[in-house]
């Protein structure tokens, strides 16, 4: 099972930052050239956030089947001394609990708005902050500190 679901959280990984640039260009776009909101914006923010709650439900399945997370629950003590170990067991999940945390307050208040102006603004603001914490938690392959490929394959 972690060898269909590491490749899928890798993947999905691209869907989530496609999808929360185009929200996030949209919003910016609409606030600040004051655009009505439309039903593709709408939708837009509804398939963004639906992937971000997707990815994480299949980070935390990954989560509970890694055998490096697995090793960092039973040796904590030995685990938080070790840079990757560490990222995987408490650092990562903690800011994409925190990033998902973000866009899903983000795209409820955006949804609650009632004027064009101030449902992109707050999509803007609130996506661009999830967004800037996952990119500081993604395990990039030129990250010299934890680094993965670009892509895993299935």
């Amino acid at each position: 099972m972690y060898n269909l679901i590491l490749p899928l959280h890798s993947l999905v990984r691209w869907l989530v930052l496609i999808s929360l640039l185009a929200i996030i260009f949209r919003s910016y776009f609409g606030w600040l050239g004051k655009k009505e909101y439309s039903k593709f914006d709408e939708r837009l923010r509804l398939i963004a956030v639906t992937i971000a709650h997707i990815q994480f439900m299949i980070g935390v399945w990954l989560y509970f089947i890694s055998p490096i997370t697995n090793w960092f629950m039973h040796n904590f003590s030995e685990g938080v001394r070790l840079r990757e170990i560490r990222f995987f067991g408490m650092e990562h999940v903690t800011m994409m609990l925190i990033a998902i945390t973000v866009v899903t307050i983000g795209g409820s208040k955006a949804k609650r708005k009632v004027i064009a102006h101030d449902k992109f603004r707050t999509q803007a603001i609130w996506f661009t902050i999830g967004l800037l914490i996952i990119l500081s938690s993604i395990p990039w392959a030129f990250s010299p500190l934890v680094h993965r490929p670009w892509l895993r394959g299935f």
